[in-house]
């Protein structure tokens, strides 16, 4: 389904541009404004991202996180102005568009395969080690 023109050059205008990439399966820390009467304060949610929707200025992000022995689920906007930041802990390889599975589950059933990024650059920036030369007897 196509989106109007019309409409996504006006909502261009409220997208965010500080907005990070990241995929299912990784686990980020959103930063949300909360505010209380006058005073506002920042509430930190970590979870893994399980649920990607919409487009443009409606596109959300679910989070799931089990601590305490309860397990919590948020689904937040992502251009929203409530949200002070986004940032990735962790990236996670995963081979499902949606992980509902995880759902009620918690301890080993909920493990998701570490997606190391950036090894490649990290390993060239190592310089290699000098050959240790052994003399022939």
């Amino acid at each position: 389904m196509s989106r109007n023109p019309l409409i996504e050059q006006i909502e261009k205008a409220y997208l965010k541009k500080d907005v990070p990439q990241f995929n299912i399966g990784d686990t980020i820390c959103v930063q949300t404004r909360i505010i209380e009467g006058e005073k506002e304060r920042v509430q930190a949610f970590t979870g893994t991202v399980i649920a990607k929707k919409g487009a443009g200025l409606s596109e959300t992000f679910s989070l799931y996180r089990n601590a305490y022995g309860s397990s919590m689920e948020r689904v937040f906007l992502l251009h929203s102005p409530r949200i002070a930041q986004i940032e990735i802990v962790r990236a996670g390889k995963v081979r499902r568009a949606k992980l509902y599975y995880v759902r009620g589950k918690s301890g080993k059933a909920t493990k998701i395969r570490e997606h190391f990024i950036g090894n490649e650059a990290a390993m060239a920036e190592v310089p290699a080690a000098p050959a240790e030369e052994t003399p022939n007897e």
